[in-house]
């Protein structure tokens, strides 16, 4: 059995024979022990006494009678010449045996075939197979592990996913699974993730584990970054009264935050310096439900009482400034379509004849009002750019993530935040989030760089921040709150 100092599935695995030369039917490796008077849980593998290519793997809380927490399906390796049980056809086998446990646990699985190619090429494969495993364990422990064994396992087990190499893991396997995929992943594990920290709140009363999953990427002329998040993790920025109502709680606490962030970039050489210009893609931030909306609506408020994205802000800076000549940015946007329109009229008639006046007058004057919710701002500090979005009150002006609406407005069928999702001026998406395009809020920063810099990599650090707020839709309740959550990652350029 290995150690439960430092479990390495991958390695373990490597060291094991064939199945057909197994001395048991069962081999076992340590996850973790709390203490020595206290169970094990361990990882298991089981041979088929009727074919020597079928096995099992399974999760098992090594009691004085052992209980399995988690048995697979019968698996099947393809016979090889391997002197190994951990060839490649035994990775992808085992691999896709722990994601489709992962996938298992969304509530909103479609039936997309998973397909991991070419693993003997995949760079750091060890990394993004013990994350696979981590994820899959992390996920039987929150639903299947007794008390006795899920507080300290699920410690040693977050311990292994937040390490450095677990991330790179991450990003890896997203890459192989593809944005289908990575979204189901990221529900079901987001799903689990608000679980734990609903029971740590309820019962330990001790501050919720962080569980902020973000990656970037950098290819040819592109830069994309991708967030998720449990709402129920991110910080309280502020609130107004106290959530008393356990329905709405759970309506806002089951949904995670998911964005992405892309960015267009070129380089424009001229004769004593080059331009790195970067453009606004896209920028969309949507809140998605964890859980069914038969579940929402028979023990919360339904899908419609949640968060909505009510600020966004972004910081580009250049890690390395010393080849930096200076940098640019565009005007902000003007917050219009607040137009006045104004509209005056003049009535006349002619009265008959036995009238004092033969012509009778009126005016009249109306004026209607209308404002685009988001304002679009860029700004520069140092080197770094800055780019925010706001949303603003339709009715003060004021911003709604640094506001509270009055008890007058949050009772007012007609305000602007009521019915929001149905509103044909929403200003969001009917799924409640927000599309940004470089088109209509933004169009690039502009770094002026000197040529001694040309063939080199640079970098890139992009620091970014979302606010969520949530303001009653069609609840009556004075309850209110802002969310914050933030973010950085590296971004890289190839300079020609």
């Amino acid at each position: 059995m290995a150690s439960c100092d430092s479990p390495d599935a991958f390695s373990w695995l490597q060291n094991l024979p064939p199945l057909s030369q197994w001395r048991t039917n069962s081999m076992s490796m340590c996850i973790c022990s709390p203490n020595s008077s206290h169970p094990s849980l361990n990882f298991s593998l089981t041979r088929s006494s009727q074919s020597p290519n079928i096995f099992t793997f399974s999760i098992v809380a090594n009691f004085k009678n052992p209980i399995s927490l988690f048995v697979s399906k019968p698996l099947r390796i393809i016979g090889s010449n391997s002197t190994k049980f951990l060839d490649e056809n035994a990775i992808s086998t085992l691999l896709m045996g722990f994601v489709n446990v992962v996938l298992n646990y969304n509530v909103k699985r479609t039936n997309s075939s998973i397909q991991i190619q070419n693993l003997s090429s995949t760079s750091n494969l060890k990394d993004v197979f013990n994350l696979a495993f981590f994820t899959f364990v992390f996920l039987i422990c929150i639903y299947e592990a007794p008390t006795s064994l899920r507080t300290t396992c699920l410690k040693t087990v977050k311990d292994q996913l937040v390490t450095c190499r677990s991330r790179q893991g991450s990003k890896l396997l997203m890459v192989q699974l593809g944005s289908n995929l990575e979204e189901q992943w990221m529900r079901s594990l987001n799903l689990a993730i608000t679980n734990w920290i609903i029971e740590i709140k309820a019962y330990q009363h001790l501050k919720s584990p962080s569980p902020l999953f973000s990656y970037a990427f950098s290819t040819q002329g592109l830069w994309k970054v991708h967030i998720y998040c449990p709402v129920i993790a991110m910080e309280m920025e502020s609130v107004k009264s106290a959530l008393s109502d356990e329905r709405l709680f759970f309506s806002l606490n089951y949904h995670q935050l998911e964005g992405v962030i892309q960015f267009n970039h070129r380089i424009y050489v001229r004769e004593k310096w080059f331009n790195i210009a970067v453009n606004i893609d896209n920028v969309r931030c949507d809140i998605i439900r964890l859980v069914s909306e038969t579940l929402l609506s028979e023990r919360g408020m339904g899908t419609e009482e949640k968060h909505f994205p009510s600020r966004i802000s972004l910081q580009l800076t250049p890690t390395n400034q010393s080849n930096i000549l200076m940098v640019s940015v565009q005007k902000s946007s003007e917050n219009p379509l607040r137009e006045f329109e104004v509209e005056k009229g003049i009535e006349a008639t002619i009265e008959p004849p036995n009238t004092f006046f033969g012509l009778k007058v009126s005016a009249n004057e109306t004026t209607t009002k209308s404002m685009k919710p988001w304002k679009f701002e860029e700004s520069v500090h140092g080197y770094s750019a800055n780019l925010t979005w706001f949303l603003h009150d339709a009715d003060d002006g004021r911003e709604v993530s640094s506001s509270k609406p009055s008890k007058v407005s949050m009772m007012n069928p007609r305000a602007w935040f009521k019915n929001r999702y149905s509103n044909a001026f929403r200003p969001f998406t009917k799924q409640g989030g927000v599309v940004f395009a470089g088109d209509s809020y933004g169009q690039s920063v502009l770094w002026k760089v000197d040529k001694r810099a040309l063939g080199k990599v640079m970098e890139f650090e992009v620091k970014g921040c979302v606010w969520l707020t949530y303001w009653p839709n069609k609840l009556h309740t004075f309850y209110s709150d802002t969310r914050k959550l933030e973010f950085k990652e590296m971004l890289y350029l190839n300079l020609p």
